[in-house]
């Protein structure tokens, strides 16, 4: 089964997406900041980071990069309210998708479902 790490700040969109993830046929682990998240990627292998940018203590961006360096091989996606965040001069963020809120629960689990087709399809799962 594939693994989701879901860092997300706000209770209601965590809930939510965590969810519909796991309805989708996923597994999700949900924490609500970049700080809980880096000792879980640590400790257990996830496929997946999909991580909010602008959260406390640490954004998804510097997650991110920490993340790579923990577990090179996971996928990253950012979700965001705020686009133009993911665009911050100086800053280079693992290659993700970023898809920006508002968005349908369905376009989430779509991305999902093809970030990890696209891999079968090339025999990495």
């Amino acid at each position: 089964m594939i693994r989701i790490l879901l860092a997300e700040d706000d209770e209601s969109m965590r809930t939510y997406l965590g969810r519909s993830l796991e309805r989708s046929g996923y597994a999700v682990t949900a924490v609500d900041r970049g700080t809980l998240a880096l000792p879980l990627i640590a400790a257990e292998p996830f496929d997946l980071l999909l991580t909010d940018i602008v959260m406390p203590e640490m954004d998804g961006i510097e997650l991110a990069q920490k993340a790579a360096e923990i577990a090179p091989d996971m996928r990253v996606m950012f979700i965001t309210g705020f686009a133009a965040v993911a665009l911050k001069a100086g800053r280079s963020a693992p290659s993700a998708k970023v898809l920006s809120k508002p968005f349908h629960l369905r376009d989430l689990v779509a991305e999902v479902d093809r970030l990890f087709q696209s891999e079968d399809q090339h025999g990495r799962l």
